[in-house]
């Protein structure tokens, strides 16, 4: 059958006056379920459905509103999320216990929603710093990266000497500088050096090099690994000059030795690293990666629609937006196609898609072994479910382009890039492309950072930002509570981005995180 019936996937409604005060949020005239505002008990009516509940429904789980018999669809958005397992009756729950995948067909309906993009007379600019070459960085650290696991010890002892916290003299000449990042991985040996995970982690770690937001790198080796650092430099054309430095532990006498050696090579970098200012440039500068960690209900509703309002906005100001978790467009990947600006661009996203359906077969797994623990107890049962809400980040503007994993991204509009979707993998990927920005939703609450790029975390409901506060950025569940329209929240979005990127420190910036979260995707056997 054919699952979508050419619908295309609409924006919710705005959630004010009489749907402000109901109890439950109906997303569209021709769904089966409304999503719980709040915990729903056993006969409790709910007058706008004319429904009475039946049993307990937590916050942002689903309640049918009609008798949907066993093995018939099930509509949320207006799209099919699933089918039911059992004959379910209204006001019921409706969840993992009633509700599963079914095969399925997409109509892909390639192009058909594209349409010319209408840009800002006067584009919105924002304070970043400009690179000699011309690029523009909205951060300015110094990193520090290891060709192999072997030498990871190393690489954080020579940035743990420049930490501000341990040792705030270090750093006090070099008010300019952000910060040293060490950014270690574990693999870089043990993998056939002619195939494909060799060749992405190289891609990798050349992404980061050559990342605006680093003044400097410096990258440090074992010596005897089979990710030799003379390969990297091959591979990506890079060569040593005073902005990128290496050396190796064997080469250099040791473990101590090799630290001493890295904290002198940073000292040297620092005067020039600290000689910037910051000057308005456009936002056509901005390239945000958009990440979705620990949803739930909600997250369809209110933070990534939301954020696709706020990446509409860049858009039509020039920018860049990086959609990724390939795994979690699985099963609205049509939804995308219908916006690619020709045939080849929506046909390289199908065979992203095929590359996963063959590498989880390769491996013994399945693509739709979505949602998460988590996601379950948020509300969400199936990956279509999730999937449906989580494209909703990328807004309504055209798809111009499909990067594989770590690629460079050089189109401007909404892209997207190829990644698994564990999230410190995906963002580490689009940063590697060029993301200076990430913007991040949550509903279940999430710690995570990407350094040398600021995170910037949205919060799906507002019980969440009262609970984790000091971890979110933006309280998105005010679109449930009906005191502001998804497009507000996507213009606070929009100016938090620009702030953002003009120096104003994320919450995830100030707990220190984004060192630990650089995940290179393994994908090559390990022998």
């Amino acid at each position: 059958m054919h699952l979508y019936e050419e619908r295309s996937l609409e924006r919710p409604p705005e959630l004010a006056g009489a749907a402000a005060r109901s109890p439950v949020i109906r997303l569209h005239p021709q769904d089966d379920v409304v999503i719980a505002r709040r915990q729903l008990v056993g006969g409790e009516r709910v007058r706008e459905e004319n429904l009475a509940v039946v049993g307990l429904i937590p916050p942002a789980h689903k309640v049918a509103t009609r008798r949907i018999a066993k093995g018939q669809p099930v509509r949320r958005y207006n799209q099919i999320i699933g089918v039911a397992t059992q004959d379910i009756e209204a006001g019921q729950h409706v969840h993992t216990q009633n509700l599963a995948m079914a095969e399925f067909s997409r109509d892909y309906a390639f192009c058909v929603d594209a349409k010319p993009t209408e840009y800002v007379a006067e584009p919105r600019t924002f304070q970043g710093i400009v690179r000699a070459d011309g690029r523009v960085a909205t951060r300015n650290y110094l990193g520090i990266l290891s060709s192999v696991n072997c030498s990871a010890t190393v690489v954080r002892a020579i940035a743990d000497h420049f930490r501000r916290d341990f040792n705030p003299a270090a750093l006090a000449d070099y008010p300019n500088v952000d910060g040293v990042v060490a950014l270690t991985h574990s693999g870089g040996c043990g993998i056939d050096p002619q195939g494909p995970g060799l060749a992405l982690l190289r891609r990798t770690l050349a992404g980061y090099v050559r990342h605006p937001n680093f003044a400097a790198v410096l990258i440090v080796g074992l010596g005897c690994e089979t990710n030799q650092i003379g390969g990297i430099f091959q591979a990506h054309d890079l060569k040593e000059n005073e902005r990128l430095r290496t050396f190796t532990i064997q080469d250099t006498g040791g473990t101590a030795k090799t630290v001493r050696r890295g904290i002198e090579a940073i000292r040297q970098m620092l005067p020039e690293a600290n000689a910037v200012t910051r000057q308005p440039v456009p936002a056509s500068h901005l390239i945000v990666g958009l990440q979705c960690g620990g949803s739930d209900g909600y997250s369809g509703i209110t933070a990534n629609p939301a954020l696709g309002a706020a990446v509409d906005l860049l858009v039509r100001h020039g920018g860049t937006a990086i959609l990724s978790e390939t795994p979690e467009i699985y099963g609205a990947e049509h939804l995308l196609t219908r916006r690619a600006v020709s045939r080849e661009i929506g046909d390289k996203l199908l065979q992203r898609l095929d590359w996963w359906e063959e590498y989880c077969t390769r491996n013994h797994a399945e693509l739709n072994n979505n949602p998460s623990a988590g996601n379950k107890v948020g509300g969400l049962t199936t990956i279509l479910e999730k999937s449906l809400g989580a494209v909703a980040k990328a807004g309504t503007t055209n798809l111009v382009e499909v990067y594989e994993y770590a690629g460079p991204v050089t189109a401007k509009g909404f892209v997207f890039m190829d990644t698994p979707g564990y999230d410190p993998m995906s963002a580490t990927g689009q940063v590697a492309g060029g993301a200076n920005l990430v913007c991040f939703t949550t509903g279940r609450g999430s710690a995570y950072g990407c350094q040398p790029a600021p995170s910037l975390k949205l919060a799906t409901n507002t019980t969440l930002w009262q609970r984790q506060e000091e971890d979110m950025d933006i309280n998105c569940g005010e679109i449930i509570d009906g005191a502001v329209t998804v497009a507000e929240v996507g213009a606070r979005i929009f100016q938090m981005m620009l702030d953002c990127a003009s120096g104003q420190p994320s919450k995830s910036e100030l707990h220190g995180y984004g060192q630990n979260e650089f995940v290179p995707w393994p994908i090559s056997v390990v022998t």
